[in-house]
């Protein structure tokens, strides 16, 4: 999923939400996993903040699909003054404490990159929760 993220990022700031949702809406119908959409932000964003986001959303979901068994997913990507958030959550299996991987690593590794910072906590038999912050 990730290898196909370039021609999305590239599109202009003010449709940001729309690809993010459009995204969602994708990869739900392939995978029959449910999305519900908390909140998208009404707000443009910056290319860069934009990039990070949907490459973050995009592990999230790979991992979703490849490891968790969910059977829904949660987002929420709200933009205020003093930055972004982001939630992705599933109600899947879990992920063990101590987890690691390749997504893991970009998905911090986005977020860092712009000076935020993003956590995945998992319990067991109970989803995992991947919450992420960028400063304004």
């Amino acid at each position: 999923m990730s290898k196909e993220l370039p021609e999305v990022t590239r599109l202009a700031e003010s449709h940001f939400a729309r690809a993010l949702e459009d995204r969602l809406i994708d990869w739900s119908e392939r995978t029959g996993v449910v999305v519900e959409i908390w909140a998208l932000p009404k707000a443009d964003v910056p290319i860069s903040v934009a990039d990070a986001v949907l490459a973050t959303v995009a592990d999230a979901l790979d991992n979703v699909e490849r490891h968790s068994g969910a059977g829904q997913v949660s987002i929420a990507v709200t933009v205020s003054r003093s930055g972004l958030r982001l939630t992705v959550s599933d109600d899947g299996r879990g992920m063990p404490a101590g987890a690691t991987g390749g997504g893991l690593a970009r998905m911090m590794a986005n977020f860092a990159a712009l000076g935020g910072s993003l956590s995945v906590n998992g319990v067991p038999g109970g989803g995992t929760t991947v919450s992420g912050a960028l400063p304004d």
